[in-house]
């Protein structure tokens, strides 16, 4: 063995600093209170070495330590030879007869001046584990959680993808590797490893009788040349003319760029990239001025390309697709689904997870890259669904997963417009769709408010709903009082009894004086249907709203208000109907210009 050999003792050392997680878990050998504990009985931490060992073994792996306390705390195993002896052999005692974990150590050494027992389990590839009474569980985040033998059974088409990471590479060398960037990594997790160390303790190598071991981790991870080792560790970005990718002579691919590099690099680059290509669009925004907004949401983006990047499977010599089409974005993953995830739980967010790639996946989420297993697609629903886009479409076939982000809003053409009338006040999302709930007058109960937000939170519908009050938008049309004496007398629940209705405030703001043109000297007799059929040769129209002279004038006219959608229409307005004829009378159209208060 060379100095750069990680001793059994750095390793458990190291661990312990590191605190537990989804890969360690510290078990007390003690019991009872502080100052008078004792040994707890051999039978219950034998059980505890066998669920825990299971739990990583059905997940991807870990390490267990007895002896140590949740906060890191050293305070032995003060049991005898025999019962140490029995705790050792539990891996192998208090499993199922059918289950062999792939056990790489449990042993028994000194930290601290006192006895502790360690054990690691790889990931298992080919087959479940369960314990002696036929329960399956398994490790998620810091919590041990059953499971059904359904749910962890592998499809055995998902074992060469599964082993591919942790496989050795024959000829590898630490030379091979990005050094530079492995030693700042290093110094990041725990300072004073050697590279060497490093890798060992992260468990992407290992060293035997011939010298340090790279498993295919490592080289996917930071190999300086990967083209050496994985010829399609890519992400190809294709920006793709129209919303059907055609092939021969009407190929309409406008432009396209390939990503090679390691997995840090296509982190980085291809990131880069995608935000070059699609992250901005021009709009004619408020105060008359040109702004870059976000065609689609850059965390949802993001984590759809680092979920590609870290789950696709690396046994396929393909590499990660990225069509942009005008209407939609497709992210696509060599490899499918892994049999114990389905697109229903995804969809649902139940925050399924399994990583193919067990040493990537750790990694990542050890340096920060990736964070809580299985919040990634959990954060690109909200993230889309925050910025009022559709949900995102997510479908998988034997050879790839794919993740669709479309650009169109969850609002129809007809909302939006009815939307825009709301512009000044800086709508939430949740608070646009009680306002489009409440389109054409339509009158509000407890329920439609609730499931027009899709939650049952009482603290965001009071929240929403006083807000809409404040602004006045949302008018009460009866008290909790009436709702109550009304549900009662048609025996209904409150909840269902219509309580508010949609109103646009009388206080116009300047951007609806902007769609706006005020016509004076309109026939008495008038509707607001002949105005508006009249105007609409200008452009669509919002809504017309006629008023009378004050009391005491002679009621021959009347006045009103004509609101577009556009500007333009206003304009048009002006021009072909100011001093011009309308029912015998010439009319008066020009710029509504709001009264100073």
């Amino acid at each position: 063995m060379t100095d750069d050999t990680l001793l059994l003792r750095d390793r458990i050392t190291n661990t312990i600093a590191l605190g537990e997680s989804h890969f360690r878990e510290f078990k007390s050998a003690l019991e009872g209170p502080d100052g008078n504990k004792k040994p707890r009985p051999v039978k219950k931490i034998c059980g505890n070495i066998g669920e825990a060992l299971v739990a990583f073994a059905n997940a991807d792996g870990g390490e267990l330590l007895i002896g140590v306390e949740d906060d890191g705390t050293v305070s032995g195993v003060p049991h005898t030879p025999e019962e140490v002896r029995l705790m050792l052999e539990a891996h192998k005692t208090h499993v199922h007869q059918d289950s062999e974990l792939p056990i790489t150590y449990a042993t028994k050494l000194e930290v601290e001046e006192q006895t502790i027992l360690f054990f690691s389990v790889l990931k298992g590839t080919t087959e479940f584990f369960q314990l002696p009474d036929g329960r399956c569980v398994r490790r998620k985040d810091k919590s041990t959680v059953p499971e059904t033998v359904q749910k962890i059974q592998f499809d055995r088409q998902e074992i060469r993808s599964r082993e591919f990471d942790r496989s050795f590479v024959d000829g590898a060398t630490v030379n091979d590797l990005d050094i530079t960037f492995v030693k700042s990594l290093t110094s990041n997790y725990l300072r004073g490893l050697s590279v060497e160390r490093y890798l060992q303790q992260i468990g992407i190598a290992e060293y035997s009788m011939i010298g340090l071991r790279l498993r295919m981790a490592a080289l996917l991870l930071f190999a300086k040349d990967i083209q050496k080792w994985h010829p399609r560790s890519q992400v190809r970005i294709l920006k793709v003319a129209g919303t059907q990718l055609k092939s021969g002579e009407n190929y309409n691919v406008s432009s396209e760029k390939t990503i090679t590099g390691n997995i840090f690099d296509l982190l980085l680059k291809s990131w880069e990239e995608l935000r070059f290509f699609l992250a901005y669009k021009t709009e004619f925004g408020t105060g008359a001025r040109f702004e870059q907004r976000y065609i689609y949401p850059e965390q949802a983006c993001r984590e759809a390309l680092v979920n590609a990047i870290a789950h696709r499977d690396y046994s396929l010599q393909s590499g990660i697709d990225v069509f942009i089409f005008d209407n939609r974005i497709e992210i696509k993953s060599p490899g499918s689904l892994l049999s114990s995830i389905s697109v229903k739980d995804l969809n649902e967010l139940k925050g399924a997870h399994e990583s193919r790639n067990a040493f990537i996946s750790q990694v990542l989420r050890e340096h920060k890259f990736m964070r809580e297993l299985g919040e990634g697609m959990k954060r690109i629903f909200e993230s889309m669904e925050e910025n009022e886009l559709e949900k995102p479409k997510l479908s998988s076939d034997l050879n790839s997963f794919v993740v669709t982000l479309n650009n169109k809003s969850v609002f129809t053409d007809q909302q939006e417009r009815w939307l825009s009338v709301f512009k000044q006040f800086d709508l939430t999302t949740l608070q646009k769709k009680i306002v489009v709930c409440g389109i054409n007058g339509s009158e509000l109960s407890q329920q439609d408010i609730y499931a027009a937000m899709n939650t049952e939170d009482r603290n965001a519908y009071d929240r929403e709903v006083t807000g809409l009050r404040k602004a006045g938008i949302l008018k009460q049309l009866r008290t909790n009082l009436s709702a109550n004496k009304e549900a009662k007398n048609k025996g209904i629940d409150k909840s269902v009894v219509p309580r508010f209705k949609v109103e646009i405030p009388k206080k116009l703001s300047t951007v609806e004086s902007n769609l706006c043109v005020f016509v004076k000297n309109l026939p008495y007799s008038t509707n607001e249907d002949e105005v508006r059929r009249c105007f609409e040769e200008c452009g669509k129209v919002q809504k017309v709203i006629l008023r009378e002279p004050k009391a005491g004038i002679v009621k021959e006219y009347r006045f009103g208000f004509v609101y577009f959608y556009d500007s333009e229409a206003v304009q048009k307005a002006i021009k072909d109907f100011d001093q011009t004829q309308f029912g015998g009378r010439i009319i008066s159209v020009r710029k509504y210009i709001p009264k100073l208060e």
